[in-house]
């Protein structure tokens, strides 16, 4: 089972990108207009807007990766820019990959793992 089903209970959308471009939130053609933009930690799989938007593209980059398509007792969250892992992994090696994984994600300012035991 993937990660995104495994976690978030969905199928990888046909559209979905784990670096999606900025999306115009509401566009407004008058002359004072600024656009505003999904912030990119709120930006779903699709660029729409998700409060767990990074944790899920976190979770589609996983499943991209392949590598990690065994590991089914580590979660991943997000606060804000920080992606969170929780659970367990196998070695340090592993959990090192994952977090540079994660962090070649859109919108990760730092991957937090003080909830990971390794072992």
């Amino acid at each position: 089972m993937g990660w995104l089903k495994r976690l978030f209970g969905m199928e990888k959308p046909e559209d979905a990108q784990v670096n999606p471009d900025a999306t115009l939130v509401a566009e407004d053609t008058s002359e004072d207009a600024t656009g505003e933009t999904i912030p990119i930690e709120r930006m779903g799989l699709s660029g729409e807007f998700d409060q767990s938007g990074l944790a899920k593209r976190v979770a589609l980059a996983f499943d991209e990766d392949g590598t990690f398509d065994d590991i089914d007792s580590l979660y991943v969250a997000q606060t804000g820019t920080t992606v969170v892992l929780k659970g367990q992994v196998e070695s340090q090696d592993i959990l090192d990959q994952m977090v540079e994984v994660a962090r070649g994600v859109s919108g990760t300012g730092d991957v937090n793992t003080d909830q990971v035991t390794v072992g």
